[in-house]
């Protein structure tokens, strides 16, 4: 029975004569230090001796080690081995050299030095520390076997192994702990993560642990209770020594308490045990960290906190209480808020961080754990029923909350602030989604007598959510708006985002679309919350801030319209709110001259864009079954034609604001606004009421073009009035559009030549007159009004377009002379008509040619040249073919009595430009015989 203890007590023994040697070594080793130590400070005192006084007082005053205090100081605390080797170094230096040279210098050297030190090696690396934790792993399977020896041999029984096991493990706790009373104080500044006291102390641990469970799970010597209880006290008594031996114990003890539920299981398992076993080991943990400065262990604690909620939620049944869970998950939200990090985060983090590092800053690992547990658990709850269970959704609403509350009371809190309410929205788009697809597995179902609707504590459950960051928003911006300026502005956008986010949610799900009071109060509640806080802050600003852009204030002034805009939307409908979107935006010009805050304007902006959007959404702004058909005067008409006069009126109030973007910004959506107007006018006028998707007629889009090209030339001469760059641009953007409608629809897309469309039965007042010369002659109007004031290919665009209309035109009213209403190609041709092309082009070309002469416009020539080459290429290609007898006679006899004229006419010009200067004219030949 003897013989299976010896290798144990050999073991013992020789631990403890190891550690009886090395503190006898240490021992004669620090003496032999401070003795030289003390040899060198005396040499040194007695050669500074001839220095001057001056230079005496000058020096830095350090404390003076004589031999008496180095001998009765305790000599493992107070003289440190890095002091002592800086005396020796300070007594081998001259001390003429240390006199001259001042102190601060030495600083970088002392910090090369220490940095070289750092530098750790491969060997240091492997026998310093890789060896230690080996070692420990090595001692703990070392006491496993021992027991598995004894079991193997039946030399001991269950009892006695077991006790051999826990005694073997209280010995490996007890060494580690005498090592580190006589360690070296150097070895814990140095391998203060492989320190072999906490190696030992590991080993222990795992080994009573193992005793423990062993005694429960394989002999049953204890049940489930006194088994949890005793691996609970090993884990707590692991972070406790954590605190002697470093992280990586506690760590350890970490690990063990989040595995003994797991371990110790029950047919019958307490919920309010487990949480809250959980809980006293999340604090214990973020208690030693708090004295330590830790920041690993608590992150690892905050995740198997929320993993263990996350098993407890996709394990229990769906009658389970979530309440132990989000107890926990309190408790961690509020110790990491209030214990630590705490308002002791700058010990370690720094303290300001800029826009660019703010979502990186320290203790990002801490709160962006505890933020993704609470966010993910809480998402976990509102999706695990699909009817939504008023218990589940009051619990996320609290976490949520509390997560957002945390953001609000710490200035280091991002990473709570945002997940919140990402969270937040989230979880009630969730609630939707599953409400909606209930709502349909009902209808399918044909059980309609079962209402799908919410009760109305839970509209209430989301409202109030939502308005917990307005309030905790205000809350942060009182206590930390002037230390964090860029944290502000993330609260500020928070403030009026979330509330308005989940309101139209619930509104849009859960709400009456005719009117709902409850949502419609809660945005005009929230939009007068807002711009209150934003006079307050403003007034604020006036006193302490300088003449930057105050983000915060003006973020909440949009906010406040966003919360006015639910209203309205929640309150109105149709055309009343389409009206009513650009009042409320004007009404917030009009607050310019009572407040100078630079939003204000912006909000004009907004709300025109957002009539822009409801118009896309619905054309019509009253329903396509409700409008009339009675041109121009119809909804159409107050739908758009009020929105605009007061786009119109904002740009003309704001002409002169030092702002040049809102300014700009409004003067182009009151400009596109006209223009949106009048197109849809035109449109419901040309199709009999209707603005059905199809494709305009030449007609209709010739109308179109003619605004286009208008509204081109409006803006140009607005430009002249008022330069701007909205005026400018737009112009000629509009001149484009115009222009690509030209090339795509009226000579290819909608040609009657093409469509077969009839032309009508006037001869010349008919579609023709409609689609081609009214817009060429707009375009030689533009192109007249924008010579010198445009760039020339944008002038040369519009007098080319022009042409090319006018061109058409001539053409195509040829064809209709002869061919009547209706000239589609599949009629063909008829030789008259095709004579008739010839000439018509070639008179062309000469009105042009007189008309480039007269008023001097190279490019009317240059058109007169292109027409006449086309005319001439037709005669030659077309004509010498198709025509016969004596049209083929009179074509050629015209076409080359129409081409000597006008050389004739280019050499009168030519001979009347250059006068005599020609060196072959004669001096005294008159200018009329030239010719």
């Amino acid at each position: 029975m003897v013989l299976p203890l010896f290798p144990f007590v050999i073991f013992i023994l020789i631990i403890v004569g190891l550690v009886w040697q090395r503190n006898i070594a240490k021992r004669v080793d620090r003496m032999e230090k401070e003795i030289k130590a003390l040899q060198a400070r005396i040499t040194g005192m007695t050669l500074a001796a001839p220095v001057s006084d001056a230079v005496t007082e000058t020096a830095p005053a350090e404390p003076v080690v004589t031999a008496q205090t180095a001998i009765d100081a305790p000599q493992d605390e107070t003289i440190a081995e890095p002091q002592i080797a800086a005396m020796a170094s300070e007594a081998e230096t001259p001390v003429v050299q240390e006199a001259i040279l001042p102190a601060p210098e030495t600083a970088p050297v002392v910090a090369t030095v220490q940095a070289q030190e750092e530098r750790e090696s491969l060997e240091s690396w492997l026998g310093a520390r890789w060896a230690v934790w080996v070692g420990g792993v090595a001692l703990a399977f070392g006491g496993l076997f021992l027991v598995k020896y004894t079991i193997e041999a039946g030399l001991l029984g269950p009892a006695a192994r077991l006790s051999l096991a826990a005694l073997f493990g209280l010995v490996l706790i007890a060494a580690g702990e005498l090592i580190r009373r006589r360690a070296m104080p150097e070895l814990s500044d140095r391998f203060g993560n492989a320190m072999i006291p906490g190696a030992l102390t590991a080993a222990g641990s795992v080994t009573l642990m193992g005793a423990v469970w062993a005694s429960y799970a394989v002999y049953e010597f204890i049940g489930p209770t006194p088994a949890f209880i005793a691996l609970a006290l090993v884990s707590f008594a692991t972070i406790a020594l954590s605190l002697l031996h470093g992280q990586a114990l506690a760590g350890l003890g970490l690990l063990a308490s989040l595995v003994t539920p797991a371990l110790v299981a029950t047919e019958n398992p307490n919920a309010n045990a487990l949480f809250g076993f959980l809980a006293l080991v999340w604090l214990a943990v973020n208690a030693a960290s708090r004295f330590r400065q830790w920041t690993v262990v608590p992150t690892l604690a905050n995740v198997g906190l929320g993993l263990w909620s996350f098993l407890y939620l996709v394990g229990s049944g769906h009658d389970a209480s979530m309440l132990p869970a989000v107890l926990a998950l309190l408790v961690m939200l509020a110790g990491t808020c209030f214990y630590w990090p705490g308002r002791y985060a700058s010990l370690i983090g720094p303290e300001k961080a800029g826009i660019s590092t703010l979502l990186g800053r320290m203790p990002l690992q801490t709160t962006l754990s505890v933020s993704l547990v609470t966010m993910l658990f809480s998402l976990g709850m509102l999706g695990s029923e699909p009817m939504g269970a008023f218990d589940l959704l009051a619990c996320a609403s609290i976490l949520l909350a509390a997560l957002a509350a945390f953001g609000a009371l710490r200035a280091y809190a991002v990473w709570p602030a945002i997940l919140a309410a990402i969270g937040a929205v989230l979880g009630m788009a969730i609630i939707a989604i599953n409400w909606l697809d209930t709502v349909s597995t009902l209808l399918d179902g044909q059980l309609t007598t079962t209402t799908a609707a919410p009760v109305e504590p839970h509209v209430w459950v989301y409202l109030l959510l939502g308005a917990v960051f307005p309030a905790l928003g205000f809350v942060f911006l009182k206590r930390f708006r002037q230390s964090e300026p860029d944290f502000s502005i993330i609260w500020a956008f928070l403030m009026p985002a979330v509330p308005v986010a989940i309101a139209t949610i619930s509104f849009l799900n859960f709400g009456n679309l005719n009117r709902d009071w409850t949502h419609g109060l809660y945005g005009i509640v929230l939009g007068l919350s807002l711009l209150a806080g934003a006079d307050w802050l403003f007034r604020r600003g006036e006193q302490t801030e300088d003449a930057k852009i105050d983000w915060p204030a003006n973020l909440l002034v949009a906010g406040s319209f966003a919360g006015f805009t639910l209203a309205l939307h929640t309150l109105t409908n149709g055309i009343v709110t389409t009206i009513a979107l650009s009042a409320l935006g004007f009404l917030y010009v009009l607050a310019m001259r009572i407040r100078s805050w630079p939003a204000l304007p912006w909000m004009m902006a907004a709300a025109t864009l957002i009539v822009f959007g409801r118009i896309a959404w619905e054309p019509t702004v009253i329903g396509a079954n409700s409008l009339g058909t009675t041109p121009f005067f119809n909804a159409l008409l107050p739908g758009y034609g009020i929105p605009t006069l007061l786009a119109i009126a904002s740009a003309w109030m704001l002409r002169n604001a030092t702002d040049f973007r809102i300014r700009n910004i409004m003067q182009a959506l009151a400009s596109l606004s006209a223009l949106i107007t009048v197109a849809v006018l035109v449109r419901h006028a040309m199709n009999g009421g209707t603005l059905e998707t199809t494709v305009p007629t030449l007609g209709e889009q010739s109308i179109y073009t003619l605004i286009t090209v208008g509204f081109s030339g409006i803006l140009m001469m607005l430009d002249l009035k008022s330069p701007s760059p909205v005026f400018r641009f737009g112009s000629m953007i509009a001149g484009v559009l115009a222009t690509a409608n030209v090339l795509s629809l009226h000579l290819l897309g909608l040609n009657p030549y093409i469509t077969g469309e009839g032309t009508g039965p006037w001869p010349f007042f008919n579609l023709l007159l409609l689609g081609y010369l009214m817009p060429a002659l707009a375009y030689a109007l533009v192109a007249y009004l924008a010579r010198e004031r445009r760039p020339m290919p944008y002038v040369l665009m519009l007098a080319i377009s022009g042409g090319i209309l006018g061109f058409a035109w001539a053409t195509l009213s040829v064809r209709r002379f002869w061919q009547g209403e209706n000239i589609a190609d599949w009629k063909g041709f008829v030789a008259a008509e095709t004579y008739t092309y010839s000439v018509v082009w070639l008179l062309i070309g000469i009105v042009l040619l007189v008309l480039g002469s007269r008023f001097n416009q190279r490019s009317l020539r240059l058109a007169s040249a292109a027409l006449v080459l086309i005319a001439v290429l037709k005669v030659f290609l077309i004509d010498m073919s198709n025509l016969e007898g004596i049209l083929r006679a009179l074509s050629f006899m015209g076409l080359g009595g129409v081409l000597i004229g006008i050389g004739l006419f280019y050499q009168r010009i030519l001979v009347k430009k250059d006068g005599n200067k020609r060196p072959g004219d004669s001096a005294a030949t008159p200018e009329g015989t030239v010719s």
